[in-house]
């Protein structure tokens, strides 16, 4: 091999090369072997640390610009911008429902998917913005990522929804221009609300115990005060002597004093006392209602002449009206179990019945008829030892002191019981919020999707609860893709959701409830992997909530509110500024599909082939979730390939003999698909498609070519298939073949490296890695061909051609990382035996350097070999002593030399998982 390595197109080139011999050669990997180029060059000193680390920031830019082309594709921000056109033969009516009805809600989360530094943010966003071209510098490579924290999420969240805001406001502002050039005598009636935005950073309790019941209060309070600032400011922007802006400005204050107030230590009842009577207190600044505000701006600019300040203050007063006192509406969530528990406290008379049975229901009916309103404080807050009754009790302080206007939705996770439900609607009715709080079940897991049909039905069947839902105006769900698309796959967790949703509405028909709407939250993140559809905005929006399932609302008429979510740092870049937020929400508004009563797709007429292909794709996807190779496979680095996203944790506990069992299940859903990319195939987007069109090619392809949903799946699988390479799932796995190692010295071609290869040839005798990549990757191969058969049949024009220079920017950053962790493997061999300490040996740290734990394994080789010693100098001792007579050296050599290294390399490797990552558009 004389090509030079020196720059990406050197890698790419290579990996052309290496391409045309799998003719020759059918196992030849060429991801593995342009690896072991870069490793003997890295070994033999033609390449060094610095070399490749020119590499990784090449890599960097070029995947930087990947993400920004395929955001500015999405979003299209140099697109027209226009919306609300009208026309004067239209009526008024149907501008007016049109405009006053959210074409969406979009809920700002915050899972962990805070993967880019805020510096290559802000170069995506404005790279996004203005069409320029993102070109490396030191701050956007190797610049140490934040700590992402509870704070840091929300402050981004934050200002991702104050940039939707604005871009909102636009639009309201040119649907009163249009409006009152189409119909000057009953514009100002409108009051449009094209979006409401929500969130639950700080206010999500499920799987985690790190955010206090005043955390969440302090949230509310400080976004109080930031929406009532802007309010003001907006306000002193029409008219500066407005006597409403003192009020705004005072109120903002009080808001902000409170907020200030509950980001102390609270542990103390006499702190609490304090803060809490400060906020309770009245206070000729505290405002808890904005309506009176609201309909003062609005008769204000009835009476108003001039059409512009008018226009101006009905736009302000649309947005008091969509947010309320906040920056966003709220979602607090809890999981099931914890409901299960804190309804207990309540059962006295029977506290170990079983919560799914028809006794319970029975029980917790009786108990809703019968429960009266408690008055509770924020003592009652502190002693509360459930999480979920404390969430409820939550909930009502911040209605009663906070906002007393605006809905809190309450997500229950894991939610498989109707008696959940009712548990919740009790404790809402206990503390007198019932009419304010939207309960709204999660269905996710297998067993949720494959039952949900009839708890909707029981659901929706209970007098307590329709008369609850009429009273609230709405049913709400919550559809969650990232779990599903873990244990179910994603193709048909999204037909067994659609299908769901299916159920709502007809059970929502059968039991009366068509004078209500129906809010479908579907959670998604922005990959591929957790269901939002990278193809289109037409895509996105249709993919987690169907033509097919909108009209079955349509045909029933009932009212239907979608919801997304934009989930943490990913989800905030189409908002990162006023530019990107505003060419997203138009590209919602001109691509959110018009609902029809009948769908006529094929996909649903011709069920005696859809079915059953859905149901085969369902089988192949449960045979690899449920097998044990599949599973190594996953958990074969830990969570070693990816770099820490959020303030949530990743994964479960574990000790270090518990890595070689790690079930899939300690690994949440975002981590899991994260994997899947890093591993270089999405397993869980592609596999079983062409397993289940075996046997009945034809057919399956007729029917995908002629079906709006069969294009639409095929667009996923095949935008993943095109990032993806089962080369690369097997060269992983290589790293762990003592033949491999046994036999990279062979003939005298790296004499220097034969005492470390032969420790890891013989070490490595054991390992089960290199079979485990082999057999996932031969099941791969298999499926995949029979993909490939099924694409053979479909029109050219429904093919997705293979961007190649992509897959080559992926080949060559997987390459670089194979090197790396050779690199790393035969430092961590060659680093001279220490004594066993602390019940930690060597083989425990090599163990930990094998399953990427390298953190943990640098830390105890530090140990054990420290750099500095205590001296005697840094005593100041007034007795003098002759030993010892000089300072001892520490391990400077080793570290220099082995640890050092280690440490740079594994850096180096988290810098190209965020490159890989930007290739396939998102983190998991």
């Amino acid at each position: 091999m004389n090509l030079p390595l020196n720059t990406i197109t050197d890698l790419s080139q290579r990996l052309q090369e290496l391409h045309a011999r799998t003719r020759e050669t059918p196992l030849f990997n060429p991801v593995f072997q342009l690896g072991l180029d870069l490793s003997r060059g890295l070994e033999g000193g033609a390449l060094d640390l610095d070399a490749l680390e020119a590499l990784v920031e090449e890599l960097e830019c070029k995947s930087l610009n990947a993400r920004t082309a395929r955001l500015r594709a999405l979003i299209k921000p140099h697109a027209p911008q226009t919306v609300a056109t009208c026309d004067s033969d239209e009526e008024f009516e149907v501008y007016q429902k049109r405009w006053e009805a959210p074409r969406l809600h979009a809920v700002f989360t915050a899972h962990p998917t805070f993967l880019l530094t805020p510096a290559q943010t802000s170069a995506v966003a404005h790279a996004a913005s203005t069409g320029s071209e993102i070109h490396a510098s030191p701050e956007l490579s190797g610049a140490k990522r934040p700590q992402v924290t509870l704070e840091y999420e929300h402050a981004e969240a934050m200002s991702a929804i104050a940039h939707a805001q604005e871009a909102r406001s636009a639009i309201v502002r040119e649907v009163y221009e249009h409006a009152y050039g189409c119909w000057p005598k009953q514009w100002k009636t409108l009051r449009p609300m094209p979006f409401r935005f929500a969130t639950w950073v700080g206010y999500d309790m499920d799987g985690r115990t790190d955010i206090a019941w005043y955390t969440s209060i302090r949230f509310r309070l400080a976004e109080k005060a930031e929406r009532l600032a802007r309010y003001a400011y907006e306000l002193a922007e029409i008219d500066e002597a407005h006597k409403l802006v003192a009020t705004l400005k005072a109120a903002s204050d009080h808001a902000a004093k409170s907020a200030e107030d509950f980001a102390g230590d609270l542990s103390a009842p006499e702190a609490l006392s304090a803060a809490a009577n400060r906020l309770t207190a009245d206070d000729p600044a505290k405002l808890t209602s904005l309506s009176g505000i609201i309909a003062q701006l609005e008769k204000e600019a009835e009476g108003e002449a001039d059409n512009t300040r008018a226009a101006d203050l009905l736009t302000l007063a649309a947005a008091m009206r969509a947010d309320g006192l906040g920056m966003a509406h709220i979602h607090f969530r809890v999981n099931a179990k914890q409901l299960h528990n804190a309804i207990r406290t309540h059962l006295h008379e029977s506290p170990e019945l079983d919560l799914a049975s028809k006794g319970a229901m029975a029980t917790l009916r009786r108990m809703l008829a019968e429960v009266s309103p408690k008055r509770t404080n924020f003592a009652s807050l502190a002693i509360e030892s459930s999480t979920a009754t404390r969430q409820f009790l939550a909930m009502a302080q911040i209605l009663e002191h906070v906002d007393a206007d605006t809905p809190i939705r309450m997500l229950v996770a894991e939610c498989e019981q109707p008696s959940t439900v009712l548990a919740a609607l009790y404790l809402a009715k206990l503390f007198g919020i019932e009419g304010k709080v939207d309960v709204s079940p999660l269905f996710e897991t297998e067993e949720a999707l494959e039952h949900g049909g009839r708890f909707l039905e029981a659901l929706c069947k209970e007098e307590a609860y329709q008369e609850y839902a009429r009273g609230r105006g709405r049913v709400c769900i919550q559809t969650g893709f990232s779990d599903a698309g873990r244990f179910v796959g994603q193709i048909p967790a999204s037909l067994a959701i659609e299908r769901l949703q299916g159920r709502l509405a007809q059970a929502m028909e059968r039991h009366k409830l068509t004078d209500v709407a129906a809010l479908i939250f579907n959670t998604h993140g922005e990959s591929m992997g957790r269901g939002a559809h990278p193809s289109s905005f037409a895509d996105r929006l249709t993919w987690p909530l169907s033509p097919w399932a909108r009209s079955r609302f349509e045909r029933h008429g009932i009212a239907l509110e979608p919801e997304v979510s934009f989930q943490g740092g990913d989800g905030y870049l189409p908002f990162a500024n006023a530019t990107l937020a505003r060419a997203t929400l138009t590209r919602i508004i001109k691509d959110s599909p018009v609902p029809e009563p009948v769908c006529e797709d094929p996909f649903y007429t011709r069920t005696d082939l859809s079915l059953d292909f859905y149901r085969a794709i369902r089988a192949h996807q449960r045979r690899h979730l449920r097998s044990q190779t599949y599973s190594r496979a996953v958990t074969a680095f830990g969570l070693g390939l990816l770099n820490s996203t959020g303030s949530r944790v990743s994964r479960r506990q574990s000790d270090l003999s518990a890595d070689r069992d790690m079930n899939l299940r300690q690994i949440r859903a975002i981590p899991h698909n994260s994997i899947l990319q890093q591993l270089g195939f999405p397993v869980n987007v592609i596999a079983g498609i062409g397993s289940a069109a075996d046997g009945n090619y034809e057919e399956i392809a007729a029917l995908l070519e002629t079906s709006d949903r069969g294009r639409q799946l095929m667009r996923l699988a095949q935008t993943s298939n095109a990032l993806g390479s089962i080369k690369t799932v097997a060269a992983y796995g290589e790293l762990f073949n003592s033949a491999y190692w046994a036999s990279r010295p062979y003939r005298g071609t790296e004499p220097h490296l034969s005492g470390a290869c032969e420790v890891l040839a013989e070490y490595l005798t054991k390992d089960d890695r290199t079979g485990v990549f082999r057999r996932l990757a031969s099941r791969l191969r298999v499926d995949t061909l029979k993909f490939h058969r099924l694409l053979d049949l479909l029109p050219r024009e429904e093919r997705l051609s293979l961007d190649q220079d992509t897959r080559r920017m992926i080949g060559s950053a997987q390459a670089l990382r194979l090197a790396l962790m050779q690199h790393i493997f035969l430092r961590a061999v060659s680093v001279p035996v220490f004594s066993r300490a602390n019940d930690i040996s060597r083989e425990d740290v090599l163990e930990m350097v094998f399953s990427l734990r390298i953190d943990d394994a640098l830390a105890q080789m530090r140990r054990a070999f420290p750099v500095h010693f205590p001296s005697p100098s840094d005593f100041a001792m007034d007795a003098p002593a002759d030993y010892p007579d000089a300072d001892t050296g520490g391990y400077g050599a080793i570290a220099r030399d082995y640890i050092d290294p280690i440490e740079r390399a594994y850096g180096l490797m988290l810098r190209l998982s965020v490159a890989i990552a930007n290739e396939f558009g998102a983190h998991g």
